[in-house]
């Protein structure tokens, strides 16, 4: 059985309730931008990668710049246009979405700067307003969710996503409290479960609630089918508090029985988005979805990586190099596969609105090189990857250069997408409207 949701049916209508385009797209071109500072920052501090295991400094000011700079922006730019598409149902009001960005993108860059100078007052003023903004654009997406009728197990997922959002918000900020006054028991044990939380829960849940949505409308096929989904929507959220107790107990066991429960989750996932891509009827989905498979894999690597790690099993480096298979590996692949197939999709969207026809997807931006930036990409992570399993900080720091230049590439291929969909709306706005006897 099939989830009864049609890609056809969610694009319905689905104008009438696009933000303006300026407004996700500033996520976006935020998100491109952080992308390239996340490498600038390994690249200056590449010496000390190799042993973080926590702690203020350009480490940690990496991690955050990736995960709140890139992730978080993409998934707020993301999420605030894609939710009303899917659900059917239109923001009440602007207002929430235009205030988490006004709040995270200056909180996001003082905490970045509290964290480069271990300075526990700017970090707790940074990391309180990106905070804020988070919960703002978490109750504006609670709103839809709430209201919607349909679209049942990536609500879920949604709802499971937020729920990970507010817990890790909270030991965010009890972190940089205890920054300034030291008083949890076990900080490792907090950072760590905050980490998980981040990744797997508020990021990893969302994404496989709107990868039931996305994958299908792509593919131009049905939902996946909903009793393999709805056994990963129970494994996925079992695991995840599972693998937090273990965390918090020092339980090596409980983290194991997470790890598998998170590994069956994953792996009926994405038997049911290779189901959609085998079954559609759009069978070249082009470079983007060859990036989304190997982000695919990498989830899958990411938990074994994390079993391993709970049993020490990954030498000293074990943290560092846990660390850059999930983020790099996984998350950031992944998303970055996403984001070059949503973004020309929604510049799209805005542009049917006008007479002119607009362009085709592969037409408005510059696709060769999001090549070049694959390319990057993954020998940037073989790079870091392997610098930090040999202890080695050349090839770190060679890794961080070939990541800078393939986030600048990706980053020219946003711009070169809002040039072109600016470009679509003056020539529309040249075009004199005709009169009454011309028409």
């Amino acid at each position: 059985m099939v989830q009864d949701v049609n890609p056809g049916t969610i694009l319905m209508g689905a104008q009438l309730r696009l933000l303006p385009p300026s407004l996700p797209f500033r996520f976006f071109l935020a998100a491109a931008v952080f992308h390239f500072f996340f490498w600038v920052t390994i690249g200056f501090s590449y010496e000390d990668v190799a042993g973080f295991t926590g702690g203020p400094g350009p480490i940690l000011s990496a991690i955050h710049v990736l995960t709140l700079g890139v992730f978080a922006m993409t998934i707020m730019g993301a999420a605030s246009q894609l939710t009303p598409v899917a659900t059917g149902l239109a923001h009440r009001s602007l207002w929430p979405t235009q205030a988490a960005w006004w709040l995270f993108l200056p909180g996001t860059l003082i905490f970045f700067t509290g964290l480069n100078l271990s300075d526990r007052w700017i970090m707790h003023g940074g990391g309180m307003l990106a905070g804020l903004a988070l919960l703002i654009f978490g109750f504006s997406l609670a709103d839809l969710l709430r209201r919607s009728k349909k679209l049942k197990i990536p609500v879920r997922f949604a709802w499971l996503s937020l729920v990970s959002l507010l817990a890790l918000v909270i030991l965010g900020l009890l972190l940089l409290e205890d920054f300034v006054h030291g008083f949890l028991p076990d900080h490792q044990a907090i950072a760590t479960s905050h980490l998980i939380l981040a990744v797997f829960g508020f990021m990893g849940m969302l994404l496989m609630g709107f990868s039931n949505i996305l994958v299908p409308m792509f593919a131009l096929s049905k939902s996946p089918p909903a009793c393999n989904q709805q056994i990963a929507l129970w494994l996925a959220p079992t695991g995840l508090f599972l693998a937090v107790a273990g965390v918090m107990a020092n339980v090596e066991e409980l983290i194991a029985v997470a790890v598998l429960a998170g590994l069956l989750s994953v792996l009926l996932h994405i038997q049911g988005m290779l189901w959609c891509l085998k079954t559609g009827m759009r069978k070249n989905l082009g470079l983007s979805f060859v990036v989304v498979k190997a982000g695919w894999i990498m989830l899958v690597v990411s938990l074994i990586a994390g079993g391993l790690q709970a049993f020490d099993r990954l030498g000293e480096q074990g943290p560092a190099l846990f660390g850059a298979i999930i983020l790099i590996g996984w998350l950031m692949t992944f998303l970055l596969g996403i984001l070059q197939r949503i973004v020309p999709f929604l510049a799209a969207m805005n542009m049917s609105k006008k007479t002119k026809k607009p362009p085709r997807l592969s037409e408005l931006g510059d696709e060769t090189t999001l090549k070049s930036h694959a390319i990057c990409h993954g020998l940037a992570f073989v790079l870091v990857t392997g610098g930090i399993a040999m202890d080695q900080s050349l090839p770190i720091l060679i890794g961080a250069v070939i990541g800078g230049i393939g986030a600048v590439l990706f980053a020219w291929y946003i711009v070169s997408v809002a040039r072109s969909f600016m470009a679509y709306h003056q020539d529309v706005d040249a075009v004199p409207a005709p009169t009454e006897s011309e028409s």
